[in-house]
């Protein structure tokens, strides 16, 4: 099987190499932003959709409009494959999968990309990387890049550039080595609590840092914008969400590890943290009810990072031969397991359970992760469910040579 895998590292570019990449990145949001406006401005005017091959026509022209002479220091395919980023977030509205795309600012999510591997050299041995127009760069080089590479994302955060490098590799089709299956059940109290009765504490990466951050932030909104003082304000700020944003990364890549190496087959509720971290402020005409404690409960679900942990696990189990089953979150934690009565008064508090026909008494998290396992057993035995779509073809061949 095919398995892509990519690779981060920090660059250490001298002083003229910083100014290029910066250069570059500006380029390529300059290209999305303009080809952003001619899209909609092409809607206002009732106009079809101008795919990515006609929208790449109008590179040329750009480069000869006065003024933008300097788009064409930029490599050229760098600034096509941010015409393909832009056509990406139109189809992913288009699908529904987020919102419309936005226009891209200075010092947030500058990066570019070089998507042909024949113009790229990597030597590991002397810590380095060859890029078009910017020559030999040093990196960071904490781990060694395995097989084929692919392509190579450049991205700027915090006066500090990372380079990403994607490869592909053939590896076997991996045999777990585990056999245990296990329920797990999200939530804000304890960050995962599992079928068999253990659980992982939340790190609270946000809220540890919250008071911090704020001082900081007030500190900054009390310089004038764009002076040097208020320059180094906004660093520290930036500091601070860099070692939240990090310290939470960490701590989901080590439980998702863990986990997949634990199980062979685990069960998750199929939860859509967007719609369960939507504000609850309303409009002015029908105002939202419980506004701050719904404010706070956004916080804190996506403080938790249960997205993050969902994609790390799903490949993460792909990786180790395992699978990952999503079920219907649907009244996991107001069912009984034992005798499968369902009421809102069993669960009497955010943790415990009674239930009121069987007495029947467990920690209202255990119970959700007991009712979550049971639940995708049941799914899973009739093929249906929330499958990632490279394991349905697996379960199909399996059921097929089971019956």
């Amino acid at each position: 099987m095919q398995r892509f895998q990519a690779y981060k590292y920090e660059l250490k570019p001298n002083g003229e190499q910083q100014r290029n990449l910066r250069r570059y990145a500006g380029s390529c949001r300059f290209v999305y932003n303009k080809a952003l406006a001619l899209q909609q401005a092409n809607h206002a005017a009732n106009g079809k959709f101008i795919n990515y091959v006609a929208m790449a026509a109008w590179l040329p022209v750009w480069k000869r409009e006065q003024g933008l002479a300097w788009l064409k220091d930029t490599p050229s395919q760098a600034l096509q494959h941010a015409l393909k980023d832009l056509e990406k977030a139109y189809k992913n509205f288009f699908a529904k999968r987020t919102d419309f795309p936005r226009f891209k600012r200075k010092g947030s999510g500058d990066s570019f990309r070089y998507p042909d591997p024949k113009q790229i050299k990597l030597d590991q041995r002397n810590n380095r990387i060859f890029l078009p127009k910017l020559g030999w760069i040093r990196y960071r080089n904490s781990r060694e890049v395995l097989r084929e590479l692919r392509n190579v994302t450049v991205s700027g955060k915090n006066s500090k550039w990372y380079i990403s490098i994607q490869t592909q590799r053939e590896v076997e089709h991996p045999v777990s080595t585990v056999t245990t299956a296990i329920g797990i059940d999200l939530g804000i109290a304890r960050f995962a609590t599992f079928s068999d009765g253990s659980h992982i504490a939340p790190l609270n990466s946000f809220k540890t840092q919250q008071a911090k951050l704020a001082m900081y932030q007030r500190r900054m909104a009390h310089k004038q914008k764009f002076s040097n003082n208020w320059k180094k304000a906004k660093a520290k700020v930036q500091k601070i969400h860099t070692t939240i944003a990090n310290a939470r990364r960490d701590f989901l890549h080590k439980a998702t590890t863990t986990i997949s190496q634990n199980h062979a087959l685990v069960f998750i509720e199929d939860l859509q943290v967007r719609n369960m971290s939507q504000s609850a402020a309303g409009t002015a005409e029908n105002p939202g009810t419980n506004v701050a404690a719904k404010s706070g409960l956004n916080k804190a679900i996506i403080d938790q990072g249960w997205g993050e942990f969902r994609r790390q696990l799903d490949y993460k189990l792909a990786w180790n031969g395992g699978m990952l089953f999503a079920v219907p979150p649907h009244y996991t934690s107001q069912e009984c397991p034992e005798c499968h009565h369902v009421s809102a008064d069993n669960r009497q508090t955010q943790a415990r359970f009674v239930c009121v026909k069987c007495r029947y008494e467990n920690h209202a998290d255990h119970v959700g992760a007991i009712n979550v396992k049971e639940r995708g057993h049941r799914l899973l035995a009739c093929g249906d469910g929330v499958l990632h779509p490279s394991m349905k073809q697996e379960l199909a061949e399996v059921n097929q040579l089971s019956s």
